[in-house]
């Protein structure tokens, strides 16, 4: 399952980038307007006409694909299995508590260095 998000979402970001430069590409509205009054060339590589239908068509497959992409890209990440906690979590609740020797004399040595341990009954 690692290899198909993997997978899906090299493709995602490649149709990202090729939608993003083919937006760059296309003229706007506002450039048939002064190619009708002769203001500079309005041809390009495809022709006149023949760019803006060529252009619309491939960002409109590539936005079906992005589109397609996200919903499995989002599929696949909700179908994934979940985890509780943290690590840190995991790894202090697998960890074996256990309490530290004292031998007698350092627990009466520790009491009488100016605590009041001494003072508590046992």
């Amino acid at each position: 399952m690692n290899w198909l998000f993997s997978l899906v979402l090299t493709v995602h970001i490649l149709v990202a980038i090729a939608i993003i430069g083919l937006v760059l590409v296309q003229h706007g509205k506002g450039a048939d307007m002064g190619a009708a009054f002769g203001s500079g060339a309005s041809g390009s590589l495809f022709g006149s006409s023949g760019s803006a239908n060529f252009l619309s068509r491939s960002t409109g497959v590539l936005a079906a694909v992005f589109f397609i992409t996200s919903l499995v890209l989002a599929y696949v990440a909700s179908s994934a299995p979940k985890t509780s906690g943290s690590v840190m979590q995991e790894a202090v609740q697998s960890a074996p508590v256990t309490q530290p020797a004292v031998a007698p004399e350092a627990q009466g040595a520790a009491a009488s260095v100016g605590s009041k341990e001494k003072d508590i009954p046992r």
